[in-house]
């Protein structure tokens, strides 16, 4: 028979294997159309990298955000690092998590995706987390891994 070869692929590490997406964002704007509830701040963003828009509400009282200040963004499927599907309880033993590299983490669900209208090739992403909403827009092909009612958790550290 013949031998066919096949080239090994380099693996990404294992905690850039379960993220559907990272970024720096810097902060441009805080509270566009004015600030509506006490504890929260919605943060008008742009990436670094992807140029990615987003506006995102922030729990300012545990998490502020203030104009400025430049932070990496992360979604992911699930928490555990080698990517392997969450349980449906929270985990409190301790192991090691994707959130353990971060200082402000939500669960949440994205609701909708829709192409944004004169933009060619972009697409805008709504997310809930527990009623904090996000508002990601950008390239299909920097946002192709979220889907339509995928949960997602969304992991912050400042930089």
């Amino acid at each position: 028979g013949e031998r066919v070869r096949c080239a090994a692929r380099p693996r990404a590490p294992a905690a850039a294997m379960a993220l559907l997406l990272e970024d720096i964002f810097e902060v441009e704007e805080l509270n566009p159309g004015g600030k509506r509830f006490d504890k929260v701040d919605r943060v008008r963003c742009r990436s670094q990298q992807q140029e990615l828009e987003l506006q995102l509400d922030v729990n300012c009282e545990i998490y502020p955000l203030p104009e400025g200040a430049a932070f990496s963004l992360a979604l992911a499927p699930t928490l555990s690092p080698d990517g392997a599907p969450d349980g449906d309880t929270f985990d409190q033993s301790g192991a090691k998590s994707l959130a353990d590299g971060y200082e402000y983490v939500m669960h949440g669900m994205v609701f909708k995706i829709e192409e944004v209208s004169g933009s060619a090739g972009k697409v805008s992403v709504t997310a809930s987390f527990g009623g904090l909403l996000m508002l990601l827009s950008g390239d299909k092909r920097s946002l192709g891994e979220l889907a339509l009612d995928q949960k997602v958790y969304l992991l912050v550290r400042k930089v």
